[in-house]
């Protein structure tokens, strides 16, 4: 869950217009996060999560100005999985590398509209929540890449998460709370949470978070979940503040067999008792 830099989508893939390539675009030393495939799901969603701080300088934003959604439309879905691109990945070769890009972005496109459209297996339940920020009002030069990847109308995604209405996360420590499962399940967890690197500290994270609460208290959810790193401190102290408490961790075996960081499971109490 370390800040990964990379540069970006291209802005001209429109979701109306992706043409899919045949053949996977594989790029010599390119650095991307593994994931494991499965026969019973066509795309791999990403469920990473991305908020650490980093050294480089920040852009500081009109918070009055940011927009705090669930996302809708189409194109604010491609968007969002433009920046998850950009923010999970760390694209250390040229050749090639924007198609690669293309590619990775119409895969978590698709996948997260099978998922808000209820049909992927296993979740009830699941939509995207983004902060957006008018084109108008991005400093340039500074924030033009990001401004051409992650456009949607006349506004920016500069920050995204989703909220996952199941019993589990494939590859993921299992929550808790509550007991039982089924269809009635009232567990969700948080997954693809990133904010664009440049507009880090901000309070971009925390806005996610509240609305992410919100949203999930208006499902009927009781118990919200989160998986960190155990390294990601500034991700930590976010849902601290959120009102995250520790449940459980992953076990060292399982990080090394995913090839990952090893995790902690968060738990926040959205039923008002606090059943800690």
């Amino acid at each position: 869950m370390a800040v990964l830099t990379s540069s970006s989508c291209s802005s001209s893939f429109l979701p109306n217009s992706i043409s899919r390539p045949n053949l996977r675009i594989i790029c010599p030393n390119l650095k991307t996060n593994p994931r494991r495939s499965s026969k019973s799901n066509k795309f791999q969603s990403l469920t990473y999560n991305q908020l650490c701080t980093n050294d480089k300088t920040t852009i500081r934003l009109d918070t009055s100005a940011l927009d705090v959604s669930v996302a809708v439309a189409e194109d604010e879905i491609w968007a969002s999985a433009c920046l998850r691109v950009r923010s999970f990945n760390n694209f250390k070769q040229s050749f090639g590398i924007e198609d690669h890009k293309k590619y990775l972005a119409e895969l978590e496109f698709e996948a997260s509209k099978e998922r808000i459209a209820g049909i992927r297996e296993g979740f009830k339940r699941v939509c995207c929540i983004n902060v957006s920020y008018p084109m108008s009002r991005m400093p340039s030069p500074s924030s033009d890449e990001l401004c051409s990847a992650c456009k949607y109308s006349d506004r920016v995604v500069i920050g995204t998460l989703d909220i996952n209405q199941c019993v589990r996360l494939p590859e993921e420590i299992t929550g808790k709370r509550p007991e039982g499962s089924g269809d009635d399940v009232s567990r969700a967890y948080l997954s693809n949470v990133c904010v664009a690197e440049e507009m880090q500290r901000n309070g971009i994270g925390y806005l996610l978070v509240s609305k992410s609460k919100i949203v999930a208290q208006e499902w009927g959810i009781t118990d919200l979940y989160v998986h960190v790193a155990f390294e990601n401190q500034p991700a930590r102290k976010l849902y601290e503040k959120s009102g995250f408490v520790y449940e459980s961790d992953e076990p060292a075996w399982q990080a090394r067999y995913l090839n990952r960081p090893r995790r902690l499971l968060l738990w926040s109490d959205l039923s008002g008792k606090c059943n800690a």
